[in-house]
């Protein structure tokens, strides 16, 4: 599917049917693509597009070709150039919206997709893709809706009732989300991702007919790669959930195995990029650029590791008076990553290049906020890569650290699907150098630039919430505020996976769950190290 998307408008089987009206070559380069062999397809477009510049079908299959492996920013050019020859040409405008909501632009999706539904109207896959974007810039309300009106009329397209299920979840509607994967799933028992996400409500247990039909899925030898890992997922939290331990780690083992064969990762590059940022981020680093960057107190940036607490703590925040929680915002990391020279090029970055970032950053978060309060929470924990540009960027910026202890962090981690974005996740080793290259930066950033980042340790949360939550207000310079100790009464739209949880009081299980599987740990230990013994605090050696 084009992308690898589930809103695709045309498949390469649709190529290879239309493919005899074609040129030879491109029969076969459709035929490669079909066959996932995409260095073979490559080649025989180029040379197609060489004799053909101005073939607008191939151009498109270019750029399928370029978003398959993950060059959105060459599909993107590519669709806009057969839109440029072909002004009508309205599946390459769908296909366009599409990358535009993979690059983290869906206002731009959104603006493409509504010429789109003028020409195509019917078709289901545009407005799904729609309601995404919508729900993508928080509205919510209005995707809802949208997807309401689609599934009215083609009430048996089970991946649309998933994703409207995943909306629902996200503003609170969780007995609603559970009738939508149901639904889901009744069209299409194999659909593995909507097994996950009824699991991933954290809340939902299963009955024996619902292991026992997760099972016979997976027993099935033509289901796809992405169903298969799905279920494996969804089976370890429901064998977990009934106390068979050695079980449940074997789906989580193999789901994870199959999804980590489907990424590029590459741990030394991570520990590499954390060597560049301890050098580059020098005491003289900061006090060059002392009076730099942009002033506005605005952002309150929660980053570190997923699975960490950092949703309870946007949760705690969000519900005082002054503060405003969107979501695990895209834009820093686009910013930060513009140049390719990143990380090194911030030595190089004039005054003026580091205002102008932490001024085009406000501007892009700008349409998430939905409300006048004066500041606001931006949760990806990503972020906590980007912090030396954050502190000189945004100099004003509050930033949060929420940590767990590493061994339930981490397990948490592994045994939680993310759709994108987290690629270090599916490897118990990976997942170990990961969090100990975190702690490292920020081991570093805590020795020179001390006191600017504000630490939350998961375990103390749980013992004692409100010295916490009052030493946490209070580094973000508010008051105290009662609501912030009710935080599950809270209600607003949360987009991620503790979304059920934070609508519950604060709880010890996250603390205490990774235990049972303790024998099955120690290659997470092992590449852990010193940084398991030290927490909380940190290897005395760093």
């Amino acid at each position: 599917m084009f992308l690898g998307g589930r809103m695709a408008t045309l498949t390469t089987q649709s190529w290879l049917a239309r493919a005899g009206r074609y040129h030879p070559r491109l029969i076969a380069a459709a035929m490669a693509m079909n066959a996932n062999d995409l260095p073979h397809a490559e080649p025989l477009l180029r040379q197609h597009l060489k004799d053909d510049p101005f073939d607008v079908a191939a151009i498109r299959m270019f750029a399928e070709l370029a978003g398959r492996i993950g060059r959105y920013r060459d599909a993107e050019n590519l669709l806009r150039r057969a839109l440029e020859l072909s002004p009508a040409f309205t599946a390459a405008r769908a296909n366009l919206a599409l990358v535009l909501y993979r690059l983290n632009r869906p206002e731009e999706a959104i603006a493409e997709l509504n010429q789109v539904a003028e020409e195509e109207p019917d078709n289901a896959g545009h407005a799904n893709l729609q309601a995404a974007a919508l729900g993508r810039i928080g509205e919510f309300e209005d995707a809802l809706r949208l997807y309401e009106q689609v599934l009215e009329h083609a009430p048996r397209q089970p991946r649309i009732w998933m994703s409207y299920g995943h909306m629902l979840k996200t503003v609170g509607r969780g007995t609603d989300g559970q009738a939508a994967y149901r639904r889901a799933i009744a069209l299409m028992p194999e659909l593995g991702e909507a097994w996950w996400s009824l699991a991933n409500l954290k809340t939902v247990r299963f009955s024996d007919e619902d292991i026992a039909a997760m099972e016979q899925a997976l027993a099935r030898g033509d289901i796809a790669e992405e169903d298969r890992f799905h279920l494996d997922f969804a089976l370890g939290k429901a064998l977990e959930d009934r106390g068979a331990v050695d079980q449940a780690f074997a789906h989580y083992a193999a789901g994870n195995a199959l999804r980590r064969t489907r990424l590029d990762y590459d741990p030394d590059e991570t520990s590499r990029f954390v060597d560049r940022l301890i050098e580059i981020a020098t005491p003289e680093f900061f006090a060059e650029r002392k009076g730099q960057g942009c002033d506005a107190p605005d952002p309150i940036f929660v980053l570190g590791m997923p699975r960490a607490g950092s949703t309870l703590v946007e949760q705690i925040l969000s519900s005082h008076s002054l503060i405003e929680g969107t979501s695990e915002l895209p834009d820093m990391p686009v910013i930060a990553r513009r140049d390719p020279r990143y990380p090194l090029n911030l030595p190089g970055m004039g005054s003026d290049e580091v205002r102008d970032a932490g001024e085009e950053y406000l501007r892009r978060t700008r349409i998430q906020r939905k409300t006048e309060r004066p500041f606001f929470i931006d949760k990806l924990p990503n972020n906590w890569a980007h912090t030396v540009l954050i502190m000189a960027a945004l100099p004003n910026a509050r930033i949060i650290d929420p940590r767990r202890h590493p061994l339930g962090c981490c397990f948490s981690n592994f045994k939680q699907h993310f759709a994108r974005g987290q690629a270090f996740s599916y490897s118990l080793e990976d997942m170990g150098r990961y969090y100990r290259d975190y702690v490292r930066l920020m081991a570093h950033l805590d020795r020179v630039q001390p006191g600017r980042v504000h630490r939350v340790f998961y375990e103390n949360m749980v013992d004692d919430t409100e010295a916490e939550v009052r030493a946490l207000l209070g580094f973000c310079g508010v008051e105290f505020e009662q609501a912030c100790l009710a935080f599950h009464k809270t209600e607003r739209a949360v987009r991620t996976a503790s979304s059920e949880q934070v609508r519950q009081p604060i709880f010890r299980e996250g603390t205490e769950s990774w235990k049972a599987f303790s024998a099955h740990l120690d290659p997470l230990r092992a590449a852990l190290g010193e940084v398991l013994d030290a927490y909380p605090q940190v290897p005395a050696a760093w």
